[in-house]
């Protein structure tokens, strides 16, 4: 039997940088299932006994007692209990801005989503919770808190690698992700549908999330990164156009060379014999 409980705000009050949604705790019946399915918030389940898999981004996972996992925003999951041990777990659910900024500090990714608990607060943190709801005049105030709190956990336990040795902090994992399935893959038949597929992400939400971490839609990066491909080819090699254009992804070589033009400010021909 599921515990569950709502947070609700105070009227007229609303944080959208970080809101702490829900909490509860469940003894799971043998095969329970979630999904195929996806949501719109973070969600991380605690898990105190059992056993149970959790599949997202391509990926199955075995998680046990003493572990827990996080699921996200507009990503397809399913998760398991086992037939024999089942899970007992509880959770906690939030969404915002504030909240992508903060897990970002953290190593977890979609293909990397298990940690263990801590030893003080995660096990019993929807219990306190519930106990901080009952404080009529603040409880808003002191379950944001104890969000702070357990966030400030989490990354003390799974910290992000240390940044590059130029300083610049890694890209959100989903963005990295993508990045090195283009560049693996610019020389295909792909779209930005194909590749949500490849990562169970919505498409809309991909591409948003590309463009606001590199500065413009992904199929305006693939276009840039094959006509520097196929310039670098141009400067190289004696490949004739269509070979450069098969070669980085394009069938129609007059559809090449226009994209080319379009991109370069020149025709293919033109850049090789150094008119432009």
């Amino acid at each position: 039997m599921a515990s569950f409980t709502l947070q609700r705000q105070p009227d007229g009050v609303a944080d959208p940088e970080l809101s702490l949604l829900f909490w509860g705790r469940e003894q799971c019946a043998p095969g329970h299932t979630y999904g195929p399915g996806m949501r719109d918030f973070y969600k991380i389940h605690f898990i105190q006994s059992g056993s149970g898999t959790l599949t997202a981004a391509g990926e199955t996972h075995r998680i046990g007692a003493g572990q827990a996992f996080l699921t996200y925003p507009h990503m397809r999951v399913t998760y398991s209990a086992s037939e024999e041990t089942p899970w007992l777990y509880s959770w906690i659910a939030f969404k915002g801005s504030r909240a992508e900024q903060l897990l970002a500090r953290t190593a977890l990714s979609a293909a990397s989503p298990i940690f263990p608990l801590d030893d003080k607060l995660m096990p019993t943190l929807d219990q306190t919770m519930s106990r901080d709801a009952l404080a009529s005049d603040a409880a808003d105030l002191l379950l944001l808190g104890r969000l702070y709190e357990f966030l400030a956990a989490l990354i003390a336990i799974v910290p992000r690698r240390e940044a590059g040795r130029d300083g610049r902090s890694r890209p959100n994992p989903h963005v990295a992700d993508c990045l090195r399935y283009l560049h693996a893959h610019y020389d295909e038949d792909i779209s930005v549908e194909r590749m949500a597929r490849e990562f169970q992400l919505d498409r809309k939400y991909l591409s948003s999330l590309f463009k606001r971490e590199t500065g413009m839609p992904p199929r305006q990066y693939l276009l840039d990164y094959r006509m520097s491909r196929a310039a670098d080819l141009l400067d190289r090699t004696d490949c004739t156009i269509s070979e450069i254009a098969f070669s980085v992804g394009y069938r129609d070589p007059l559809l090449f060379s226009r994209m080319f033009k379009r991109v370069r400010g020149c025709s293919p021909r033109s850049y090789r014999d150094r008119r432009c």
